[in-house]
């Protein structure tokens, strides 16, 4: 790749343009968010941030309430509407050092992009950018992990400590911007800024980089034995196939003494193992660095669109061409990769949905990635915005991002929080840009991180990695991808030799792949979540229980032509009692022509709303038509008599089944059999007979996949028709919204 981004940083440093000579400009903070490898369509600029005035520290708070021991892996899963308003402490570079300023307080990220706009200038730049850079000044840093405190209705069993650093963001005036199509540099900044005319001469004066030794040996310590990882990884599987969650990402730790400054490791880095999402920050009197290698898009808006590019799906790379070829194959061709994949994508689908526009997210891309060490299965998705959401808003939705977490996301993040033991800080994180005027941004997922720390002189690092566990997981091999996650980093700082990481290595590609998405909606209902008090007079009721696809369905229901109420029937806040007089008075408020009963984790009686409707209209209570989406099929069959148990093969979370059924009902209009993508550890099975006839059932499992009730407008499905892998989803929707109450 092309280091003269890195060049120019050096040399400005020594010019007195950046770093500690340059404190008449700004304080001595560096960033750097760097887009190497070769161009593409993902390393397209790099930003070089000159000297800030200004700087934002979120810290963990004083007295965060505790929350009682619990296990979500075991289902105990306890939830926290209400935030605690965290304090955003503004500082300004004055007389030589950072000065408390001023302070924002805030209980969501959202809030506080939206309260940061009266301390940055609306003035674009005198020389405007490329449309996909920041055309004002902006804020820039790193998001930790930990900040899932106030995106999730959760509280940390293991909380970072007290006064922890969780954000630092940087307000940017002037910056260095690479156009990577053409390797050119060119400063933008405000008008009459002095910084910017001295470094615009600077620009063909840089000396090359000097090549760099080898990291002197130091030695690490891991978080985990193989053993324990291992042990881990059967103890997630086991919880999966108890229907808690769908899979869960759990990471890794290595600790140890690095023997030279963070910004040669990223050097080093930047050569051996360049990704388009890579970082370097450094706050000297805060004492850390972040070095980071991402190749991982969390979130990128222009204002008016947003997109975000999902990874999940991981093979090493081949000594040769043949050998890369086969463990790329070996990938795209392997089941539990892909449908690991899949559910990623759904998840993502569903989290862009809560600022897109209904009927215009899109699947762009399915490619093969391939890295120095590693090679990913990468999904590119973009929408847009809906009329007043921006890529702020869209932020505050998808952090963390879903594929270093798993699914369902809520649920997943407490599992976490039981397994890990301790805060993630900056691993998982994100770093990036954002412009909170016009909302556009570009944020990464911070994997493949360096966290450094500065004692006294010495500096110490820890680096993380992690993989998405699912059933069909073999524990060894999940340690072994850990390792390679972590190997190129670890070989950066010393702690481990090449021959020790035992990887072949090779050039960044990309290999264009089939794209599997949903058929696309050509009408828009809109989507609005209620309380329980009122809504949409002849919208569809869509029960939430805490799933990590309901606005697909939302939007796939909204896309036909109808409005949607989402009801949370699982906010951790209500202490109501739901049973079948309380149904009909919500009937009788909301006046639904449809209810679906949607996913979610757990077993059916964990959703007491969702259990009191599919009894109501199995008694007649209710007439309006209804359809169970997996926990909601799971319901209406335990209603009728019928049994909840493990699926005797096995759970199945994010592979399409072939599906047989009578072409009627539902199924009208669709060949039998055909591909429904199933996400279920449970099932429902008849011990003597019900109410409810099988419409459905899986071709090699003979599992029953779809019921109605003999003479109400009662449907189930154990399947998810709203996935990407479910071609013939919004058929059988449409065909359940035709479907007209009883008199």
């Amino acid at each position: 790749m092309n280091l003269d981004i890195l060049a120019l940083q050096n040399h400005m440093r020594e010019a007195g343009l950046s770093g500690p000579k340059a404190v008449h400009y700004g304080g001595p903070d560096e960033v750097l968010l760097c887009s190497s490898g070769p161009h593409s369509h993902l390393a397209e600029y790099s930003i070089l941030c000159g000297p800030s005035r200004r700087r934002v520290l979120i810290r963990q708070p004083k007295n965060m309430e505790s929350v009682q021991a619990h296990s979500p892996l075991r289902g105990e899963i306890s939830l926290h509407q209400e935030k605690k308003t965290f304090t955003a402490q503004v500082e300004e570079w004055k007389h030589g050092c950072w000065y408390h300023s001023t302070s924002i307080f805030a209980k969501g990220l959202d809030e506080l992009m939206e309260k940061l706009r009266d301390l940055t200038s609306i003035a674009c730049f005198e020389q405007r950018p490329a449309s996909k850079m920041p055309q004002r000044p902006f804020w820039t840093g790193a998001f930790a992990y930990d900040m899932v405190q106030w995106t999730q209705p959760l509280r940390l069993q293991n909380q970072p400590k007290q006064d922890e650093l969780l954000t630092i963001l940087w307000l940017v005036e002037r910056m260095v911007v690479q156009d990577r199509s053409t390797e050119s540099m060119t400063v933008h900044a405000l008008q009459n800024d002095d910084w910017a005319q001295k470094v615009s001469l600077n620009l063909d004066l840089f000396p090359a980089l000097d090549d760099l030794e080898a990291p002197l040996k130091s030695q690490e310590t891991s978080s985990l034995s193989d053993q324990k990882h291992e042990a881990i990884i059967d103890d997630i599987r086991e919880s999966i196939r108890d229907g808690q969650m769908y899979q869960v990402n759990v990471g890794r730790w290595w600790d140890g003494r690095l023997t030279e400054h963070p910004r040669r490791i990223f050097q080093r880095l930047s050569q051996t193992n360049p990704a388009p999402f890579s970082a370097f920050l450094f706050a000297p009197d805060l004492g850390l660095s972040l070095v980071c290698s991402s190749p991982e898009s969390l979130i990128q808006s222009d204002g008016s669109k947003v997109f975000t590019s999902p990874i999940k799906g991981t093979r090493p790379r081949g000594e040769n061409d043949e050998k890369e070829l086969q463990l790329r194959d070996e990938m795209v061709r392997d089941e539990k990769e892909r449908a690991e994949h899949r559910m990623l994508v759904d998840l993502m689908r569903n989290d862009i949905a809560t600022v897109a526009r209904v009927g215009s997210i899109q699947v762009e891309r399915f490619d093969v990635e391939a890295y120095a060490h590693v090679q990913h299965l990468v999904t590119h998705l973009s929408a847009d915005l809906e009329d007043g959401k921006n890529g702020v808003d869209a932020i505050h939705n998808v952090f963390p991002g879903g594929s270093i977490t798993g699914c369902p996301r809520t649920v997943v993040c407490a599992a976490i929080d039981e397994i890990e033991q301790r805060p993630r800080s900056f691993w998982t994180g994100s770093i990036g840009w954002i412009d909170v005027h016009s909302g556009a941004c570009s944020l990464n997922i911070a994997i493949r991180t360096l966290i450094a720390k500065q004692r006294r002189k010495q500096w110490f690092g820890s680096v993380a990695a992690g993989g998405g566990i699912t059933i069909g997981s073999d524990p060894q091999t999940e340690v072994e991808e850990a390792k390679w996650k972590a190997a190129a980093l670890r070989e950066a700082c010393g702690w481990i030799e090449r021959e020790q990481s035992d990887l072949p290595i090779g050039k960044l590609a990309t290999h264009p792949l089939l794209i599997e998405a949903p058929p696309q909606t050509v009408h828009a209902g809109k989507v609005e979540f209620i309380s329980g008090t009122k809504g949409d007079a002849n919208g569809v009721l869509l029960i939430d229980n805490l799933d990590s696809f309901t606005l697909n369905i939302a939007h796939a229901v909204a896309g036909l032509g109808r409005n949607v109420n989402v009801l949370k029937a699982r906010n951790g806040n209500t202490t109501r009692e739901w049973n079948t007089e309380s149904v009909k008075l919500l009937i009788q408020r909301i006046k639904p022509t449809h209810i679906i009963l949607g996913p979610g984790p757990g077993k059916p009686t964990d959703s007491p709303l969702t259990m009191a409707v599919a009894n109501a209209a199995l008694s007649e209570e209710i007439s309006v038509p209804v359809l169970g989406i997996c926990l909601g099929h799971q319901a209406i069959g335990m209603a009728a008599g019928m049994d909840v148990v493990r699926s005797a093969g096995g759970p199945v979370h994010g592979s399409p089944r072939q599906c047989e059924h009578q072409e009627t009902g539902l199924f009208s209009g669709i060949e039998s059999p055909t591909l429904f993508t199933r996400y279920n550890s449970l099932c429902v099975m008849a011990s003597e007979p019900t109410c409810l006839v099988e419409t459905a059932i899986e071709t090699d499992s003979r599992m029953v996949m779809g019921l109605q009730h003999e003479a109400l407008p009662i449907h189930s499905v154990q399947f998810h028709p709203e996935s990407v892998g479910s071609r013939h989803g919004l058929t059988l929707l449409q065909n359940f919204l035709s479907i007209e109450a009883d008199a």
